[in-house]
C-alpha cells in the first residue's frame, strides 16, 4: 500500500482493520501533546516532531521527521511502534508494568506492539503512554540515545 495521506491509508484497509486502527488513532490524537504532527512515514501513519522544530531529522536526515509513535496493518495483524521507547528504559518499563495490569496479553518487542483485534489492546495504556511524553522530551531522549550509540554531531565531535 502506498498511500500519501492517512485518510487513504484508512480507506485502503478492510473494514475491521480501518475500525481498529481509527480508534487507536483516535486514542493517540486524544492524548498527543503539543508539538507534535501527524501524517505517513515509513508507510504507516506516523505521528513525529516536525523538521520545523527538529530539522536534524530521524536518523540525522533532514528530510525524516523524528518518529514518535507508528501505527499500520500488515499481513499477519497490526501493530504499533512506540519509537519512544528507544532511550527512554523507563517509559518501556512503565509501559509493560500497565499493561499487565489491563489484564490483555501484551506481544511486545523491544519497542513495537503487535495486536490482532482492538479488543487486544490495552488502548487506555497506550493513550497514558503517548501522553507521558513532550515532544521536549522525546527530542532530548532521541539525541542521548544516539550519543550513546556513538551516532549523532555530538559524538562524531567527540572523535
Amino acid at each position: 500500500m502506498t498511500a500519501s495521506t492517512v485518510a487513504q491509508y484508512l480507506a485502503a484497509l478492510p473494514a475491521d482493520r480501518r475500525a481498529a486502527l481509527s480508534a487507536v488513532r483516535k486514542a493517540i490524537n486524544e492524548n498527543l501533546p503539543d508539538g507534535y504532527e501527524e501524517g505517513m512515514q515509513f508507510g504507516m501513519i506516523g505521528w513525529y516532531v516536525p523538521l520545523s522544530v527538529y530539522p536534524a531529522g530521524y536518523g540525522e536526515n533532514s528530510k525524516v521527521p523524528l518518529s514518535f509513535v507508528a501505527l499500520g496493518s500488515q499481513k499477519s495483524g497490526m501493530v504499533l511502534h512506540f519509537l519512544c521507547f528507544y532511550g527512554h528504559p523507563t517509559l518501556s518499563t512503565w509501559f509493560t508494568s500497565e499493561y499487565k495490569k489491563s489484564g490483555k496479553k501484551l506481544d511486545m518487542g523491544k519497542g513495537c506492539v503487535r495486536f490482532k483485534s482492538l479488543e487486544d489492546l490495552a488502548l487506555d495504556v497506550v493513550g497514558r503512554t503517548v501522553a507521558r511524553v513532550s515532544a521536549e522530551e522525546h527530542m532530548a531522549n532521541y539525541q542521548a540515545a544516539r550519543a550513546l550509540m556513538g551516532k549523532g554531531k555530538k559524538a562524531k565531535a567527540k572523535k
